[in-house]
């Protein structure tokens, strides 16, 4: 998985996305947790993503009385002094967590879990949505 940088164009295209399935589901919490899924070791830069992420939701949907949105960052690896520095002077409740994929997912489970084809179809079907409405 690369690091590219998106353009501000692609992350107001992001920001309107987030509004607008929130909006569509009559979104009724009183609290947001934006949770942030790395296929790859931590890294400083997804604090100040994840940062501008929860701002946005905070400005965008936050009701007077709502708590605040939380931010979790779930990685493949992380090293736990690079976290700490990264996450040192951020005022929003942010955390930084290791996930560990499992090689062999029990029987129960895997009938009730998606197929990654699926997902996969899913997630094109979404992108071709939001560009025909452009």
């Amino acid at each position: 998985m690369s690091n590219e940088i998106m353009d501000n164009k692609e992350y107001k295209k992001i920001l309107m996305s987030i509004k607008n399935e929130i909006l569509k589901s009559q979104y009724k919490a009183m609290q947001v947790v934006n949770v942030e899924l790395k296929a790859r070791e931590f890294l400083p830069i997804d604090v100040g993503q994840l940062n501008f992420y929860l701002s946005a939701v905070d400005d965008i949907l936050r009701k007077k009385g709502d708590n605040r949105t939380i931010g979790i960052i779930l990685c493949q690896d992380k090293d736990k002094l690079v976290a700490e520095y990264a996450l040192k002077d951020i005022s929003k409740p942010v955390g930084v967590s290791e996930y560990k994929i499992l090689q062999d997912i029990p029987e129960y489970l895997q009938s009730q879990l998606p197929k990654a084809e699926d997902i996969e179809l899913h997630i094109k079907n979404i992108e071709e949505i939001e560009e025909s409405e452009e």
